[in-house]
């Protein structure tokens, strides 16, 4: 996947909002995107999910895509098996559907309930689920586990982690959690200034799962190094580090 951003522009404003960015994604690749809050890290993905075609530039991305946002986006009159089934072609939610929300910790006897009825984080397992029904060649994920207690946000994490491993899609995973980018990503791209573009690209050397202490590290070398980072402090010449 390849995507060259010349300018997006928000409507009535002169100033772009990202420019300037050039991003190439392996396929398999777990790609984290890192930045303030506001600096465009959404919007980016927003564009390379086909959801917002007004910008300037050239996105070559997998047509089979899965998205999952901030929330969890689930049709409230569905159940949980008929929301699955929505994604799918035959509308039809399938044993190897149901073996996916298995796999995701939804036991059966919730299939049959609506959205209403689960908790946050049963909720977030079944949009997990939906997102990767579709086998996606290309998922992307927009902060799905903000807001969440953080024993289930890991949890989710492992979760997204082992069916990353077992299918190999090309990831994009949006988040303002330096830590979480640390813990799941093959290689983390941090956005900042005015307009937005690339400041820095970090490849992770080290297996997943990351132990926390591994993590730890990896943030103190990091920010050692690049104190202002996470204010989205443009770097001169950015190129990538490592650890």
């Amino acid at each position: 996947m390849s995507v060259e951003l010349q300018a997006k522009y928000w409507p009535g404003s002169d100033v772009p909002v990202l420019a300037g960015l050039r991003l190439d994604v392996a396929a398999g690749e777990f790609l984290c995107l890192v930045g303030p809050s506001g600096c465009g890290k959404s919007t980016l993905l927003a564009a390379i999910a086909g959801l917002d075609a007004d910008f300037l530039g050239r996105i070559d991305a997998p047509p089979e895509r899965g998205m999952l946002f901030q929330t969890p986006r689930l049709m409230p009159w569905l159940t949980v098996r008929d929301n699955l089934a929505l994604v799918l072609a035959d509308g039809r939610c399938s044993p190897a559907a149901e073996a996916l929300l298995d796999a995701m910790e939804i036991p059966p006897a919730l299939l049959d309930r609506y959205p209403g009825q689960l908790s946050g984080g049963q909720q977030r397992r079944v949009a997990l689920a939906r997102a990767f029904a579709v086998r996606p060649r290309l998922l992307l994920l927009d902060e799905p586990f903000v807001s969440l207690d953080a024993p289930v946000a890991q949890r989710l994490r492992e979760l997204l982690l082992e069916h990353w491993m077992r299918e190999r899609p090309t990831v994009l995973f949006v988040t303002h959690d330096l830590d979480e980018a640390l813990a799941l990503g093959d290689r983390i791209v941090f956005l900042g200034g005015r307009p937005a573009g690339i400041v820095l690209e970090l490849v992770l050397p080290e297996p997943r799962p990351r132990a926390p202490e591994a993590v730890w590290r990896l943030r103190r070398q990091l920010l050692s190094t690049h104190p202002e980072l996470l204010s989205g402090r443009v770097i001169p010449d950015p190129e990538t580090s490592r650890p």
